[in-house]
């Protein structure tokens, strides 16, 4: 079974992943537009808000704690903690264990800098981006609220009198996230956690191995079960599962780095040195940043506009808060996250093996300090795989919904064909899988990207509003 669905999907997504990642010649590396195109949007947020992502980032924190304000009665559906844990939830996933193993066997230690440093510009794309979605959700009568890049690529856009721009730019992206959906949030996180089932239980000799469906079968049943749910069961999962897995995971790393803390200074040594004369690696310093670039946008999606669909049921007057609140997702995920795995697999010497990938790369990093950290990563695998996947689910259905109308018929579909998809990303090769979800993912940030640049004077009015009454005291 898994050998045919591989060769049914894998022409595919050669195919598109050659469509999507088009490049361009730079000395002997190949650059992807559309990791250029992400990156240019970072820094242009970055210095449109100067720096945001630095003096924000404890006022966010100080509204996921309830500092300011009181929007208990506002409208939406769930809390600043809720929002932000389901779209951590959907950014922390295996993007940060198989991703980061992927960036550094095919660039080095030195992709870890180039993560870190896009993890941090990107902060400053997730406070537009959903400042953006809650300033343009949809409250429906029975209280439900849509929100997302096709509302303030519609809805934004005809404000500023470019209706016509927007009635293209917000179905097209829709259309995207409905396939990212089905591919960075679903098939790459069944895979990996089906790969890591199968190491965990004996590798070639395991009982599973070759039935990688049955794995992705046992994972659509337990997605299945929290999706029909809809947003708050998924906010109410979130909000207790992404803490506990986050807490498997960081301590058990720090435990790798503290057995291994004489080979730290190496390591830091090896990114730094890495990062900017990388030797034996193809397309040398341009092809190292390319690939710290690429993994860490696929892992914290800044510039894909997916988190804006989480955030937009927050309950709150002003939109701004919520783009302060966003912007601790990329330094959770990227800066902190994807960091730490990267320190693991250099002090272990595992991103220098040559016979392992992805997950099982970073299987080999946990092993060599303990089997039994073996099994503790699988549990971790399949709790990133699980959490990443219920709230893509929830995006590709907001985006049918906003396609389709408040049709029951068709968001149940869509959940059927997203549970399926479930089982053929276990099914698949990693290679195959990784094309796929990045491309099927990158695509929605073309029309993301236009939209915002349109509408940074709305956000700049937002903020402006906001800040001048918390100079005042008025949020105390």
């Amino acid at each position: 079974m898994d050998e045919r669905i591989n060769a049914v999907v894998t022409p595919v997504s050669h195919f598109l992943s050659g469509l999507i990642f088009a490049s361009i010649s730079v000395g002997e590396a190949q650059v992807p537009l559309i990791v250029v195109w992400l990156a240019v949007a970072a820094i242009v947020c970055t210095l449109s808000f100067r720096f945001v992502n630095i003096w924000g980032f404890k006022h966010g924190i100080d509204l996921v704690r309830g500092r300011y304000g009181n929007d208990a009665d506002a409208p939406g559906m769930v809390t600043h903690f809720q929002a932000l844990t389901t779209a951590v939830s959907g950014t922390v996933g295996l993007g940060n264990i198989a991703g980061v193993a992927v960036a550094l066997s095919l660039g080095g230690p030195g992709a870890t800098f180039w993560m870190i440093l896009v993890g941090l510009l990107s902060m400053s794309t997730k406070f537009v981006e959903c400042t953006l979605g809650v300033k343009y959700r949809r409250i429906n009568p029975d209280g439900r609220v849509d929100g997302g890049p096709m509302f303030y690529l519609t809805r934004g856009l005809a404000e500023i009198g470019k209706a016509g721009l927007g009635r293209v730019l917000g179905p097209f992206y829709a259309l995207c996230m409905i396939f990212a959906s089905l591919g960075a949030g679903n098939m790459f996180q069944s895979n990996q956690a089906a790969q890591q089932i199968i190491n965990a239980t004996g590798g070639p000799a395991s009982p599973l191995s070759g039935s990688a469906w049955l794995i992705g079968l046992g994972l659509a049943l337990l997605v299945g079960a929290v999706i029909l749910g809809g947003i708050r069961a998924i906010a109410n999962v979130t909000s207790k599962l992404v803490p506990a897995m986050a807490a498997i995971y960081i301590v058990s790393i720090i435990l790798i780095l503290s057995l291994n803390f004489s080979a730290l200074p190496a390591a830091f040594s090896a990114i730094w040195q890495g990062a900017f004369a990388p030797q034996g690696i193809a397309g040398g310093f341009i092809g190292v940043m390319i690939q710290g670039m690429r993994r860490a946008t696929f892992s914290n999606e800044a510039g894909i506009g997916s988190a804006a669909i989480a955030h937009s049921p927050v309950k709150t007057y002003r939109p701004v808060t919520e783009g302060f609140v966003a912007l601790l997702e990329p330094f959770i995920d990227t800066v902190v996250i994807c960091t730490m795995t990267a320190l693991a697999l250099i002090v272990t010497g595992a991103y220098a093996q040559t016979d392992v990938a992805g997950v099982a790369m970073t299987n080999a990093a946990f092993r060599s300090v303990s089997p039994l950290l073996s099994s503790v990563l699988a549990i971790a695998v399949a709790l990133f795989a699980f959490s990443t996947m219920i709230s893509y689910a929830y995006y590709g259905t907001r985006a049918v919904r906003y396609l389709l109308g408040p049709s029951e018929l068709a968001t149940n579909l869509f959940k059927l064909v997203f549970l399926s998809f479930v089982v053929i990303g276990a099914s698949m090769s990693l290679g195959a899988v990784v094309n796929l979800s990045d491309a099927l993912l990158f695509i929605a940030s073309i029309p993301n990207i236009i939209g915002l640049y349109l509408l940074l004077p709305v956000v700049h009015r937002e903020l402006e509003s906001y800040w001048a009454d918390f100079r005042s005291g008025r949020l105390d």
